[in-house]
Parts: structure tokens; sequence; C-alpha cells
């Protein structure tokens, strides 16, 4: 059973203000739970049902507090419509942007707004082995509830970094390359090197003035059809799968 005092926190990280005051998140569900506890980052509470303790062998060294639950009561705290498994509360973990590796790519993100949206592209990047995300202080919070179910558990294996991006580009040691409606096409690119830093803007907006000025190669996506733009989630696949093609892994 989830107490009263574990309800009312879990429903409370649900709002950005809670989870930094709290420097805690929540995840849920039967995959994300599993992964997150084959990780070595820090669960402070696991809840979940009796049958996903028994099929999953879960143990209680593995979080400061285990207890069985009903299916009901973890719809009840959390933000899913079904849940039969398991919702974990985890302690934000404190990274600083390391060093680049030689001809390493790192996506940097200009306000992107919608957690889905950021989600899909943790997951991309998960995909594409990117390590690094660097974040404007104004795109959505990687710990919102939505970002870490459409990420799934690439949320583990990409760290994400909220910093002001001008500083950071404007020191920029590699290509600075932005997604634009016009540019060089990603088809077609002549590249010397492989690794740089890879910025896709607003939903709405594209990449802001301040920024684009600090973006050293413009590239875009051929359109052959006649759709006005690019989801930012699928814009950013096809973006890293031809840098990777051209450039090297």
């Amino acid at each position: 059973m989830i107490s009263n005092k574990w309800t009312k926190l879990i429903k409370s990280l649900h709002l950005k203000k809670h989870r930094k005051a709290e420097q805690l998140f929540f995840v849920e569900g039967e995959k994300a739970v599993l992964e997150l506890l084959q990780s070595d980052w820090p669960v402070v509470a696991l809840f979940a049902t009796e049958s996903f303790l028994s099929a999953h062998g879960v143990h209680s060294q593995r979080a400061e507090l285990l207890q069985s639950c009903s299916s009901s009561e973890l719809e009840r705290v959390g933000t899913f419509s079904s849940n039969d498994a398991a919702l974990a509360v985890v302690r934000i973990p404190q990274r600083s942007f390391s060093p680049l590796a030689p001809q390493e790519w790192v996506l940097v993100l200009d306000s992107i707004n919608d957690p889905g949206n950021l989600g899909t592209i943790i997951r991309i990047a998960d995909w594409y082995g990117i390590r690094h995300i660097l974040c404007s202080e104004d795109t959505a919070d990687a710990f919102n509830p939505k970002v870490i179910a459409a990420a799934k558990g690439s949320f583990l294996r990409v760290q994400l970094h909220y910093q002001p991006l001008l500083p950071l580009l404007q020191a920029a040691d590699r290509p600075v390359y932005g997604a634009y409606l016009g540019g060089e096409s990603v088809h077609q690119l002549r590249m010397s090197h492989s690794g740089g830093y890879i910025v896709l803007g607003n939903e709405a907006n594209g990449i802001s003035d301040a920024v684009g000025r600090h973006v050293s190669r413009k590239i875009t996506i051929p359109a052959f059809g006649q759709a006005e733009s690019l989801n930012v989630g699928i814009a950013c696949a096809i973006i890293c799968d031809n840098l990777r093609r051209l450039g090297g892994a």
C-alpha cells in the first residue's frame, strides 16, 4: 500500500518546482523501471505489484524503500492510465558536462518546449550513440513524466545539461551545424572530419537569432512534397542518421 505521505510526494513530483525542490522524480511502467533497476541510479522508493516483484526477483537492496501495492494505486499517483507493474521514485543525479571525445556529436536544443518531443530526441540520441544533449534553460524539463515516458529507458544513458547556450557555442572547438528550412542538404554534405554540435530550434520559431549567429553550417532536409515542415524529433533522427553516415560512427 502507498501511504498518504508517499502519495502526496509522488503527486507533487508531477510539477517541475517540486522536482527541483526535492531533487526527485519518478519512473513508471514495467520496461522503464526494469532498466532503471539495472542501472546505478539511486532509487529512493519502489512501489510495485506482487506480480512484478515475483516475476523479476526484485530485492529490497535495490531501493531504500520497497513496497508492494495494487495497480490501481500506481495509476492513482502516476500519469499512466494503466500500470500493473511498478513506479520508482529516483534521486536526480548531479552531473557536469565533460570534455568531448574526438569525433563526438552533441545535440544542442534551443527552446524545445514539448516534453514529448524532448523525450523522443533523447531516445534518438541514445540510438545514434550521442551521450550529451545541451539544453537552453527554457527547454522542457528532462524529468517531466512525459519526457521520461517518451524517452523510455534512454534517459539513463543520455546526459542532459541545462545552461546558457551562447558562451558554449562561442567557445566551440568544432563545427556547429544548425537545422534550418534552407541550407546545405544533409544528403550531400562534404565533411573534412566527423563530430560537432547539432543545433535544433524551437518547434514554432526555429533557431533563435542569437544562437544562429554561432552556427557555422546551416543544414536542411530536402523536401520532395508540399509539407510545410517536419516535427523536430523526426528532423533530429534524419539529421543524426545522415551525419553519422557521412562522418562516420
